[in-house]
């Protein structure tokens, strides 16, 4: 990625709405050069998508929380279908599958305490492979809204 490739996924990190025309207005480059950049970095797999933002708070799920879950037993089947599982739970927004004395991290959002309380304990606790887990609280959560390339 040279300069340029840097200077559109920043841009459309900003906003993914923007016409090809006003990307190109802000680089300062013709709009030709940016379709072909765009193209180029969607087919090298550097752009995957484009995004809407929701406001969780907007949807009434204000309370968020990290899960750490320990599974057993660690067999490959047992760590692809609980992936699945929790993949599949409206209440999960992103699922890690980690490294080291927790298997996953499950972040969550629901509308209140009571509601993570019951996340926990009628989703949770019943899958026979969950040997236990934790619960964090998230006070604030922020996230880097741009991501860049990282020096070589």
């Amino acid at each position: 990625m040279d300069e340029l490739d840097s200077a559109i996924v920043a841009e459309l990190q900003r906003d993914a709405r923007q016409t090809n025309r006003e990307l190109a207005r802000r680089l300062g480059v013709a709009a030709s050069t940016t379709l072909e950049r765009v193209r180029s970095l969607t087919r090298r797999g550097v752009l995957g998508g484009y995004h809407a933002e929701v406001s969780l708070r907007a949807l009434g799920r204000t309370v968020q929380a990290l899960v750490s879950v320990q599974v057993r037993p660690l067999h490959r089947p047992v760590i692809d279908a609980f992936q699945d599982f929790a993949e599949g739970l409206p209440e999960v927004l992103s699922v890690f599958c980690l490294a080291g004395s927790d298997d996953f991290v499950l972040h969550v959002a629901v509308q209140d305490v009571e509601r993570l309380h019951g996340f926990l304990i009628d989703k949770l606790s019943r899958r026979k492979e969950v040997a236990g887990f934790r619960t964090s609280v998230v006070y604030r959560h922020a996230r880097t809204s741009a991501i860049a390339a990282l020096p070589e």
